[in-house]
């Protein structure tokens, strides 16, 4: 604030904040109360002094310092006929230590609520534990976790509206999705006269025609945990495309995470594709291995393959045993093309660590190794649930419709974007694959073929040979049944052959099938403030009111979960009393009766 040369002026000097000038002069003006108030809390907590207020209304201002012994007071009133507030008096200087303290009066929830909230619209992620890092380094004090706590969620409130509004809107939200894209499937489900929310589910017409038109047939489920006001669990189910990118199909979000709840979102899914039955595929379908999720797999998906991605083995048993070898091992395990490969790997997976080794038992090696799947993975060993998740994590703490909104916005750019550049490919194959298959053909140049009848090839080269079958598509050295693209070896019998080498590739690989995943567009959700002329006429359940769930986070922060597997495995301590000589209790609960004897 800038202050004129000729005014009688009592200067407060700048302590904390690194941002503005906290000097105050007599005649100095504001353009309203609410301007000025802000103001002179600034200074009071920049300066680390207490205000006093002895009143404080729309016309008038008066306040002091809240040190009995300080002289420093100020007193500010409205100009008539405006709304601009002055200061008509300064009196004293400040007499009081103002150093550091632990808290300030001032220093209220609505006053870090204005301080954060453009950075929140910047950083949906920025932490209570940031926002105490931030007022300390800048106004030098320190206020309580929960204080912070509470002014993120007031903040989050204000710029994206409550939690409690976002359920309530759920109903026509979705109606809008149906209208804006005809085809997609999206319902809210409800629990108890009250209507709680339980369940959401939606799906995209544009990825259900992709998925079952263009992507590989595989799938990755997962569920990631929400960290709004009332929690909840986001399940998605997710595909490759033909280039080995994600691509989202379905998703939901329910309000507790349950083998109930897993059990009907895999339903709801399985009867998406139900109503494709002419183009329903051979699944494969992939998870981290939860006994939930496995059990509603084989319930809802019983003629699926099953697999366990390889990535989350390789993390948990990193964190379990806290040995890299064994993640390592893991790895080259899981890709072992023979089944001597494989045991070799194991043997050196229980030298490096026993208990690691019948940990990996759990997991059957028909869901994670290679060389013992029965199903087709295309080379991929891992999902891609992370990567999904990964699209909301700046907005996992908001309102449930920014969370669906997140989703929408980001496929409706990803599809976009996928189906433009798509438009310059001039190859046959999806530009990852197209890899794959020049390396392949550029190693077959060098092989020697030895034509054993119409299909059966024998290949050499310099220290080995290979069969290969182009029946039944298959080679020895498993790559091509692995991968769908035909190995080097293939390559050079096909091309001894003179058959053209791009029909024998998947045909999940092709440009063509990449195109036609994203095919069809994704249309934007109208604004909320044309819901009411759109909705018009829709029935009773399209137009009700979902109230938010019972369960809800606890405020403040959470605790930490203790490792008790040391304490449970520990022998227990037995207590003894010592004035019934019983076990169970101590002498200061104890409630027996002692007789006492009399001796005559």
């Amino acid at each position: 604030m800038k202050i004129s040369e000729n005014m009688e002026k009592s200067v407060v000097p700048v302590a904390g904040s690194q941002n503005e000038d906290f000097n105050f002069a007599v005649g100095q003006q504001f353009p309203d109360v609410k301007t000025f108030r802000r103001t002179i809390k600034e200074a009071a907590i920049a300066q680390h002094f207490e205000l006093k207020i002895i009143k404080s209304d729309l016309i008038r201002y008066f306040a002091r310092c809240a040190k009995e012994d300080c002289p420093w007071r100020i007193r500010a009133v409205k100009l008539p006929d405006s709304p601009t507030f002055t200061i008509r008096s300064i009196e004293g200087t400040h007499t009081c230590g103002k150093d550091a303290q632990l808290g300030h009066h001032q220093a209220s929830v609505d006053w870090i609520v204005n301080l954060i909230e453009e950075r929140l619209r910047d950083n949906v992620n920025y932490k209570p534990k940031d926002i105490l890092q931030d007022i300390q380094k800048q106004y030098g004090i320190t206020i309580p976790y929960k204080q912070a706590w509470r002014a993120k969620e007031r903040g989050l409130a204000a710029i994206y509206g409550s939690s409690e509004e976002g359920y309530g809107l759920l109903p026509a939200y979705c109606e809008q999705i149906k209208q804006s894209n005809p085809g997609s499937v999206a319902q809210v489900f409800t629990t108890g006269l009250d209507h709680r929310f339980q369940r959401l589910f939606v799906s995209f017409n544009a990825s259900i025609h992709g998925f079952l038109n263009g992507c590989l047939p595989i799938i990755s489920i997962g569920g990631f945990e929400l960290k709004s006001k009332y929690l909840g669990t986001l399940m998605s189910v997710t595909s490759f495309d033909a280039d080995g990118g994600l691509f989202p199909v379905a998703f939901g979000i329910v309000d507790v995470e349950s083998d109930e709840n897993w059990m009907w979102f895999l339903s709801e899914f399985h009867k998406l594709l139900e109503g494709s039955t002419e183009r329903m595929p051979q699944l494969t379908i992939l998870t981290d291995g939860r006994k939930n999720i496995a059990d509603a797999v084989k319930r809802k998906f019983s003629t699926a393959h099953h697999g366990v991605c390889v990535r989350h083995l390789a993390e948990s048993i990193g964190k379990e045993f806290k040995n890299t070898r064994l993640t390592h091992l893991l790895w080259k395990a899981a890709y072992s093309i023979t089944t001597g490969g494989f045991r070799e790997r194991m043997a050196e997976i229980e030298e490096v660590c026993v208990d690691a080794a019948r940990w990996i038992e759990q997991f059957p090696p028909s869901q994670w190794a290679l060389v013992y799947f029965e199903g087709s993975r295309f080379g991929h060993l891992s999902s891609n649930i992370d990567e999904f998740n990964r699209w909301i994590l700046d907005a996992w703490e908001l309102p449930i419709i920014q969370v669906i909104e997140r989703i929408h916005n980001k496929l409706m750019a990803e599809f976009d974007e996928r189906r433009e550049k798509s438009m310059a490919w001039t190859m046959i194959l999806a530009p990852s694959a197209d890899k794959l298959f020049s390396e392949a053909a550029h190693c077959a140049g060098v092989y020697q073929v030895l034509r054993s009848d119409d299909v059966e090839f024998e290949v050499l080269s310099v220290d080995h040979s290979n069969i290969v079958n182009i029946g039944t598509r298959s080679c020895s050295c498993r790559n091509w049944q692995l991968h769908g693209i035909p190995c080097s070896h293939a390559i050079a019998a096909l091309l001894s052959c003179r058959k053209n080498v791009y029909e024998y590739t998947e045909k999940h690989f092709t440009v063509t099938n990449y195109r036609e995943a994203y095919s069809h567009v994704l249309h934007p959700i109208p604004d909320k403030s044309e819901w009411n002329k759109m909705n018009e006429g829709a029935t009773e359940d399209e137009t009700r009111i979902v109230r938010p769930p019972k369960f809800r986070r606890p405020p403040g922060r959470p605790e930490k979960k203790r490792n008790c597997l040391e304490e449970s495995n520990r022998e227990k301590h037995t207590v003894h009393c010592s004035r019934c000589n019983q076990t169970g209790h101590y002498k200061r609960t104890c409630k027996a009766e002692i007789v006492q004897r009399i001796e005559l």
